[in-house]
């Protein structure tokens, strides 16, 4: 093989200091590269005279954060894959655009907000007005909304700032605008009262998505209600929630169920309010559920909401927007739901109309927002008719124009798709964009994207415009134009016709249906000026891990858990958080995560950087050249193997979005190839008047240029820190900033199976003595003697050429080497791959003590072997894990009766 890469001119030593110092490097470093202006693409003409970006534009959007965010560690996760991804296509030839931005996250927002004012001021909205309230939110949108944009660029993040966006900027309010009218004038917007999630705290309407599901303790009563014109008869009913009873407007039984078939057509009266409500007769009830009879409460439950259409029962409301009880509520009226509640069940059972009370475990629906228990309102709301819209989204992913990876979250999409209901998007707050609708005097509405003014004539009536609808549009009306209107839709603009679509998208498993599905939905709906293929806003949607504590636990302020990526960053730098995480993060698994597993990074970062100082301090030789002569020792050619055989691996994991894969070969090149094993053999060879150094000294600096680019999309500080070193050792200039420099292409290099071949049998030899040194506590450089078994032709060949690099490498005063050896006295064997080594322990060797070292360590090892059998003998393990962490026990059992098998030898050998 030839060493590529032409003459290069060596320069004296470079000495780098001792550790890569993060807080020195990265702040300076970051700087660096916002003043090349290398984050953000080049115009179209610049980029084709240049010759960049010549494998086309690459799009990502950033899932835009909450104003009212922090960074966490999904944060931290999901923004280092993103730009992962981004650095490597830059690199790759793609003129990349990464386009971050926040969200005004109505509800999260308003509630920080009216918590200061109220805590600094004791003022509430209310007392405001509308128009000072939102200079409120503003103001301190102003100060504390970019907090988390500053926090990503620490990271590391190389989003193009100059077109960072807000939700509510003026250009995003009119795609708004525009989106709302367009779906409005295709009657796919309505207003109608209809049963809605209410948050009681927030006073607003949540959509079904943003809601969470929650199993409480608490109580399952029996209610008995007098049947009317039967004194002593009653029909008993079961709630989990007896205050609602208030509201009830009738009692559904089966038909089938032959205890209440004859009260069907008949009244009960309900307590307290003297209400007569009748009994019904409904094939859906469960007559094994509770007694079999069902209360109807068609105004405060989902399920009664329907069944009361259907029999047309009066809705009754008995509760207000802050949930106390309303005057429907008659001697309950004013009371919390909560106090409500006790005093019915106290009532009732003074009266003896309390039946049964069981203590009973059941889901309770919370808001996502307040943590407070939902409570189903009647309300008017604007709804989006969402069935047509789904269409062309489910035909998206059948069609193979968006995949999921993994793939299995491929199913969630299309399960919520098929079975979508219409989306609540009004919501009754302040902050947010106000939904664009005017009534007239008559209270006929219009939409309009232009604000029309009060007074002015209807465009349909003519009458005068006399108010603007109050509520304002669910924050994910606004979210789910994020990958087009940000580009300048609804205009045509350059950047839209450039960057549109996307290609690629990694977000949380949470917001596949309240974000990703209706991102598709809007693409195919507003891009309606692309052919079908087109309009897809992405290609790619990539769903990450949650990232969860030491215990496999989801992180929460409730369990005080939570681990703060920006500590971290502090501690260890960006490079070594954003390495571990993707380390930790195997493609489809939740993975956990203590604090001290980051310093594996700030190893890793060491590791590297001191590789390079060796390299750096390595080029000295006058002035000499080094000549891209032809490439013979074992070393070398090995290397540079290893080197293309990862490039090529690295790249196709990049490219196939297997983050993790990437990370761990390098991982693996960098640690054990190159340090491991590569700098040590070629240290022997920068003795004055070697003959090999040059050939040495120009691997080196083949090896190290690539393997810095290689590793720059996942530790991009350390990395261009020492590229420039790198160039500056060799007397240049850097050709551009490593982030803009070409991705490895591997010209000049190919695999050399020979020499993989070849080493291989060099490293088994010294990982058995290893082995040895380890399994009978030798000294990690003590010389020793050993025997070597090597029973093929090709392996005692390699070793008898290379016979001074092994015994260098393994530490060994002498060796002998033959086919087959009878193990000799007093002596300790390991085997690796073909060999088998027995290394003779000397004198002052305590065999009895080594004896119960080793039987010590068997049981250990046969513990963990019982440990793992077990584990794979579990059907519910192998039925519910993932098939990833199923292979992952398989192996650490292989592991685990290898071990044991060479400790049992040994003890025997003893």
């Amino acid at each position: 093989m030839t060493l590529p890469g032409g003459a290069v001119e060596v320069v004296a030593p470079m000495e780098l200091a001792k550790n890569f110092e993060p807080k020195t490097h990265e702040p300076a470093i970051y700087q660096a590269w916002i003043a090349s202006g290398g984050f953000a693409p080049r115009d179209a003409q610049a980029a084709h005279a240049s010759g960049s970006g010549s494998k086309g534009t690459f799009t990502v959007m950033i899932p835009p954060p909450n104003v009212t965010g922090v960074l966490h560690m999904g944060h931290a996760l999901n923004n280092t894959i993103q730009d992962i991804v981004v650095r490597f296509r830059r690199m790759d030839g793609y003129e990349t655009l990464w386009v971050p931005g926040t969200d005004h996250a109505g509800i999260a927002t308003q509630a920080v907000v009216e918590k200061k004012l109220f805590q600094e001021k004791k003022l509430k909205r209310e007392d405001m007005g509308r128009e000072a309230f939102l200079k409120e939110v503003w103001a301190w949108k102003e100060k504390y909304g970019n907090s988390i944009l500053e926090q990503l660029r620490g990271l590391g993040s190389s989003c193009d700032w100059s077109r960072t966006k807000f939700t509510l900027d003026e250009d995003m309010s009119t795609a708004v605008r525009d989106a709302f009218v367009r779906l409005w004038e295709k009657g796919l917007i309505y207003r109608g009262a209809r049963l809605v999630n209410w948050d009681c705290v927030l006073t607003t309407a949540v959509s079904d998505d943003e809601i969470e599901y929650v199993a409480r303790k608490g109580k399952l009563w029996q209610l008995r209600y007098p049947l009317d014109g039967k004194p002593g008869e009653f029909i008993t009913v079961a709630t989990t929630r007896p205050e609602t009873m208030l509201g009830d407007t009738g009692v559904a039984v089966n038909p089938a169920d032959e205890r209440y078939r004859h009260l069907i057509g008949s009244f009960a009266v309900l307590p307290f309010l003297g209400r007569k409500i009748p009994i019904v007769g409904d094939e859906t009830v469960e007559s094994g559920f509770g007694t079999g009879a069902v209360k109807i409460t068609p105004g405060h439950d989902p399920a009664d909401y329907e069944r009361g259409a259907r029999f047309k029962l009066p809705i009754v409301m008995i509760m207000e927007k802050d949930g106390r009880m309303s005057a429907e509520a008659g001697p309950f009226a004013g009371l919390s739901r909560e106090k409500a509640r006790d005093a019915v069940v106290k009532e009732l059972d003074a009266l003896g109309l309390l039946g049964e009370v069981v203590d009973h475990e059941h889901n309770v629906a919370l808001s996502d927002r307040s943590k407070s228990v939902i409570e189903p309102m009647v309300s008017e709301q604007w709804f989006v008719k969402m069935q047509p819209l789904a269409v062309p989204a489910i035909e998206a992913v059948k069609s193979g124009r968006l995949r999921f990876t993994p793939e299995r979250w491929t199913k969630v999409y299309l399960d919520w798709l098929t079975h979508v209901q219409d989306w609540c998007i009004s919501r009754q707050l302040w902050w947010g964009h106000r939904i664009p609708v005017w009534y007239d005097e008559d209270g006929v509405p219009v939409a309009s994207r232009t604000d029309l003014a009060l007074g002015s004539p209807h465009p349909l009536t003519k009458k005068p415009i006399v108010r603007q609808d109050e509520d304002v549009l669910d924050t994910w009306a606004s979210s789910w134009l994020w990958p087009f209107a940000t580009l300048g839709w609804p205009a045509k603009s350059e950047d839209l016709a450039r960057f549109y679509p996307t290609q690629f998208l990694s977000t949380a498993r949470e917001i596949i249906y309240l974000w990703v599905a209706r991102m598709v939905m809007a693409g195919y709906e507003f891009m309606d000026h692309l052919p079908m293929e087109k309009r897809c806003p992405f290609s790619v949607v990539n769903i990450h891990a949650t990232v969860l504590d030491a215990q496999g636990r989801r992180m929460s302020k409730s369990l005080g858990n939570g681990i703060d990526p920006l500590e971290l960053i502090e501690k260890y730098g960006a490079d070594a958080v954003r390495l571990c995480l993707v380390l930790l993060t195997k493609e489809g698994q939740d993975t956990r995560l203590a604090p001290d597993r980051i310093e594996q990074g700030f190893r890793f970062g060491n590791k590297v950087w001191n590789a390079a100082r060796f390299v750096l301090a390595n080029l000295d030789g006058e002035r000499a050249q080094i000549s891209s002569a032809t490439v013979t020792r074992l070393e070398d050619r090995w290397i540079l193997s290893r080197l293309e055989r990862t490039r090529a691996l690295v790249t196709k994991a990049f490219e196939e979005y297997r983050f993790n894969d990437a990370a761990v070969e390098l991982y693996r090149f960098v640690w054990n190839d190159f340090c491991d094993w590569y700098v040590e053999l070629a240290k022997p060879r920068f003795a004055p008047g070697d003959p090999t150094g040059p050939a040495a000294r120009g691997t080196l600096v083949r090896v190290l240029g690539d393997m810095l680019a290689l590793l720059h999309p996942v530790m991009p500080y350390l990395t261009e820190a020492l590229w420039s070193a790198l160039h500056e050792a060799q007397g240049k200039t850097p050709p551009a900033m490593l982030m803009n420099s070409a991705w490895p292409t591997g010209a000049g290099l190919a695999v050399d199976a020979a020499a993989e071949a070849d080493m291989a049998v060099i490293q088994d030899l010294v990982k058995a003595v290893r082995n040895v040194r380890a399994l009978c506590m030798l000294g990690e450089r003590q010389p020793l003697t050993a025997f070597i078994a090597a029973p093929r032709d090709g392996e005692r060949r390699v070793l008898e050429q290379h016979a001074a690099t092994a015994r260098a490498l393994a530490f060994l005063e002498r060796f002998e080497l033959s086919a087959k050896v009878e193990r000799p006295a007093a002596s300790a064997c390991a085997v690796a791959g073909g060999i088998e080594a027995f290394v003779v322990l000397g004198a002052s060797t305590d065999m009895a003590k080594l004896k119960d070292a080793l039987q010590k360590r068997l049981d250990k090892v046969e513990k963990g072997v019982n440990g793992a059998k077990a584990k794979l003998a579990n059907e519910n393990f192998i039925a519910r894990a993932d098939p990833e962490v199923v292979a992952e026990e398989r192996g650490r059992l292989a592991e685990l009766e290898l071990e044991a098998e060479l400790v049992r030898r040994n003890l025997t050998g003893l």
